[in-house]
């Protein structure tokens, strides 16, 4: 059956663009961290949007599940196939052609391979931008951005990738193209299709092109690190600033004292940038569309005030465009400093803003109680009530044997997080990484929903099977 499958994929997409040999789909079958390997069937590489609709009938034909994949830059196994062999990876690197942009309108129409930083780069050249920025977004893709509704930096200001999407282009699972690619602000006939496919993690169709929306570039953008004493100070200035910036704030990040010893450590042109230890920094940044002169001003006046009010104990404002940008790499090679050191217990969490000083002072009570010496690596979206949390071994001990320890930690966090009305999952998705977590944090009544929308969109199971719902 399966011989026969790969036969007939490749008279339909070409002997090249069907990978079959092992060492051909190593980057594919593996995750950004290296932690998590799957086993594929084949690897279909589609030129268009037609291609993936006859690859989608092919599969159902011969009951063959797909796994769409985009930059394969995922963090909980949603994008892997799993190790049976038995299933199909589709990857849409291939189909990355930025379609129209309206500059009027602005609004931008793009293929869902697109990567993320190609779009940056052609929305600045027409005077606009895509406010969505993240580490990743080097290798990140447009439509796996949207299946997992990603937020990054900005969301503080502009909001995930589903406030920044009008529009879609889905292939189903009988096989036909759902052209939703709508340029309109309003449009309020009937239920949403939209709004099921962003954040479905490929479970429920394929995305292979989106409508986005754009922003004018503002006339400047500044960022300050700022080191203080505690979580709480950082809400207490989050409030300030937010008072007196406005909407000019664009990104909040907390970032803990360990965070800028591994990167010190693993990336030493990124060196500690406070002249002694501080427990926590904030990295913030104001955009102007004004000047360059009255932003400096209004950050200026905030960090006065923020002395005054004993909120922060140090800043740093960088005196050039390559300051500032080396004070967001540091943020960015965060993940890669982790990479470096080692496997940890990674938790991508969100809370209520408010209680997210609570959260981290009671969640090392309890994980240095269970495991003593374990280190706590916390960074992330305060402005947006997204925490990273990482368990990491203590040094010196045999981390394979640390990471046994991964199910008690999860369970000990996430239901901590339940615990303060907070999210297991909130910017990477659940994948097949928290598939089975899902069913003890949501309610009988969201699983019997969620069920009832993958039967009625697949009711084959063919897309992305044991991601997000069991």
């Amino acid at each position: 059956m399966y011989t026969q499958f790969i036969q007939e994929l490749t008279n339909l997409i070409g002997k090249n663009n069907v990978l079959i040999d092992i060492a051909e789909q190593k980057k594919y079958v593996s995750d950004w961290f290296g932690r998590a390997n799957g086993k594929a069937l084949a690897v279909a590489r589609p030129a268009n949007p037609e291609e993936i609709a006859s690859i989608v009938k092919l599969s159902e034909k011969y009951h063959v599940s797909i796994v769409p994949q985009g930059g394969n830059t995922g963090l909980v196994g949603g994008g892997l196939p799993d190790d049976s062999g038995h299933e199909l990876v589709l990857s849409l690197e291939r189909i990355n052609k930025i379609r129209s942009l309206d500059a009027l309108g602005k609004t931008i129409s793009v293929d869902a391979g697109v990567i993320l930083e190609n779009l940056h780069k052609y929305a600045q050249e027409h005077g606009l931008e895509f406010p969505l920025t993240m580490g990743s977004q080097g290798s990140a893709t447009i439509g796996g951005l949207l299946s997992t509704n990603a937020g990054g930096t900005a969301v503080l200001r502009y909001g995930n990738a589903r406030d920044l999407c009008l529009g879609l282009e889905v292939i189903t699972a009988e096989g036909e193209i759902w052209n939703g690619l709508r340029t309109l602000r309003k449009d309020n006939t009937g239920y949403d299709l939209r709004d099921l496919f962003i954040g479905a993690e490929g479970t429920l169709g394929i995305i292979t092109g989106a409508v986005l929306k754009l922003v004018p570039l503002p006339k400047a953008r500044l960022s300050a690190l700022l080191s203080l004493n505690s979580p709480s100070l950082a809400i207490q200035l989050l409030e300030y600033v937010q008072t007196k910036a406005n909407s000019q704030l664009t990104a909040f990040e907390l970032i803990s004292d360990t965070c800028l010893n591994l990167v010190d450590q693993y990336f030493p042109q990124f060196a500690y940038p406070f002249s002694t230890k501080v427990p926590y920094c904030v990295l913030i940044e104001i955009s102007d569309n004004e000047s360059e002169e009255h932003a400096y001003e209004l950050l200026n006046a905030m960090l006065e005030e923020a002395f005054e009010m004993n909120l922060i104990t140090d800043a740093i404002i960088p005196q050039s465009l390559a300051q500032s940008k080396r004070f967001w790499e540091i943020r960015e090679h965060i993940p890669l400093s982790q990479v470096e050191d080692g496997k940890n217990i990674k938790h991508d969490i969100s809370l209520p803003i408010s209680k997210i000083p609570n959260f981290i002072e009671e969640a090392k009570k309890i994980i240095l109680k269970q495991l003593p010496n374990a280190r706590i690596i916390d960074f992330g979206h305060l402005g947006d009530g997204n925490l990273h949390y990482n368990v990491a071994a203590p040094k010196g001990e045999n981390v394979d044997a640390f990471m046994k320890n991964k199910v008690v930690v999860n369970e000990l966090i996430h239901d901590l997080v339940d615990q303060m009305g907070g999210s297991i999952s909130a910017e990477h998705g659940i994948g097949a990484n928290k598939a089975h977590e899902l069913v003890k944090y949501k309610t009988p009544t969201e699983l019997n929903l969620m069920k009832k929308i993958k039967a009625g969109l697949d009711p084959h199971g063919i897309f992305n099977p044991k991601k997000v719902l069991l």
